[in-house]
């Protein structure tokens, strides 16, 4: 079984390596690289959910089956829209698992994406998951701004698409203590898989997975590895 992972706004390929460490050796992870960071610095940030759900379902398609998905906040949306994309293509994914993040068709309006450096920095801060005295050295800032603004804007003015949706189940996660999540929101995906659906809830904020990596992990190898 193999998972292919898509990061959050500002996160690349590297952001999951405990995760893959956690899942191995029964699902080998397979992880999203994002335009416009690490081996991909010198590509322009796509700050477009649905462009960037084009550019990744052909690579995405031609894995060995079976897969299953796995996004974590922005790459819960990116993971979907890829998701759509394969079952219009006749690849039904084993699994999609959304994690941190509501429903793709409950729409909040934020603008972070146009403050000020600053105050932009403060808010991705506030998330967790980043540890913020590193946006002190300027070089590591302005490499990181771009892709954290291009994701940011990415995220901000989504929209869904009525439309076809998913048939594989789907599997959210969420922290109990996530400052920018309603838990009940997420249960808005189950209408969007005509497959079962599921809810976990782990102590913690945005980025739970951190603190849960094995109680995760397990639900995940839970799910893979039982017969239908």
């Amino acid at each position: 079984m193999r998972l292919i992972a898509f990061p959050h706004a500002g996160g690349s390929a590297s952001a999951y390596r405990s995760f893959s460490a956690a899942l191995s050796p029964t699902v080998e992870v397979h992880t999203a690289q994002y335009p416009g960071r690490q081996d991909r610095m010198g590509e322009p940030v796509v700050d477009d959910l649905h462009v960037l759900a084009e550019q990744l379902v052909d690579v995405v398609a031609a894995f060995p089956k079976p897969f299953a998905l796995f996004g974590h906040s922005m790459g819960a949306i990116a993971a979907f829209e890829v998701a759509r994309r394969l079952e219009a293509r006749g690849i039904v994914p084993a699994a999609l698992f959304v994690s941190a993040r509501r429903g793709p068709d409950i729409q909040k309006e934020n603008a972070h994406h146009l403050a000020d450096d600053d105050t932009f920095l403060n808010e991705v801060s506030r998330l967790g998951g980043t540890d913020p005295t590193i946006f002190d050295d300027p070089d590591i800032r302005a490499l990181a701004l771009p892709a954290l603004r291009g994701d940011y804007k990415a995220v901000e003015t989504y929209r869904y698409r009525p439309g076809p949706d998913v048939s594989c189940p789907i599997v959210a996660l969420a922290g109990d203590a996530d400052p920018v999540l309603e838990v009940p929101d997420t249960e808005n995906w189950a209408e969007h898989t005509s497959g079962s659906f599921e809810l976990e809830v782990f102590p913690g904020g945005h980025f739970f997975l951190d603190d849960n990596l094995d109680a995760v992990a397990a639900r995940i190898l839970g799910k893979l590895t039982v017969s239908p």
